[in-house]
């Protein structure tokens, strides 16, 4: 039984998030999940206690991605290459596995994720990575670049509507968007780090162009 488990836990996510994506949240039951499981709901209560739980474990899966996205950010200096080598890790992890699917899940059910604290969750790890894409740049212009970076590749899911278009390209299609905004970014540093890394002033004060 107990080397099982995780594998039944797994089965039960991909089924879920299966009837999710075809009925809709609210209108799959745990007694649809569990019949198609072919399992008893005992069964099922056992892994997971409600619906609400088996959002939250896809949600769980893709913060630990995230924060471990963020940590390493935050120990880069804040140029565009650093920008642009986090976007592409994070469009690694949301390409992943079962990922695509918990994508469009998440697209599909916004106003589920607004009422769960999962959502809320994930909304702070989406500020956090997009202060790591504009760190160094403080403007408000960079800010937005940095939020519709990762929009970029969210939106890669639904906005790109091309027929039997594969993963891949979604992907190289999201990053190249999102290398666009970056550049913005890298361009237009408000006199902070990024700006001291792209000038290499030296140790002093910033050159002035109008000195004597």
């Amino acid at each position: 039984m107990s080397q099982s488990t995780g594998g039944t836990r797994e089965r039960i996510q991909a089924v879920a998030l299966e009837l999710f994506t075809e009925q809709g949240y609210e209108k799959t039951s745990l007694r649809e999940i569990a019949e198609r499981l072919n399992v008893t709901k005992a069964a099922l209560y056992y892994h997971f206690k409600s619906k609400d739980e088996i959002v939250s474990s896809f949600v769980e899966d893709r913060l630990r991605r995230m924060d471990e996205l963020i940590e390493w950010a935050r120990s880069q200096p804040a140029t565009l290459d650093t920008r642009r080598i986090l976007i592409s890790r994070y469009a690694d992890a949301m390409f992943a596995g079962d990922q695509p699917s918990v994508m469009r899940f998440f697209e599909q059910n916004q106003t589920v994720l607004k009422s769960l604290s999962a959502g809320l969750q994930m909304r702070d790890r989406m500020m956090r990575l997009a202060n790591e894409l504009c760190r160094g740049d403080e403007s408000p212009a960079a800010q937005l670049r940095a939020a519709l970076t990762l929009f970029a590749v969210h939106s890669s899911w639904f906005a790109v509507r091309a027929p039997d278009i594969t993963n891949d390209e979604r992907r190289r299609i999201a990053l190249e968007v999102a290398d666009e905004l970056l550049a913005r970014i890298a361009s237009e540093p408000a006199g902070g780090p990024a700006a001291r890394t792209v000038e290499q002033p030296g140790a002093g004060d910033q050159p002035r162009s109008d000195a004597a």
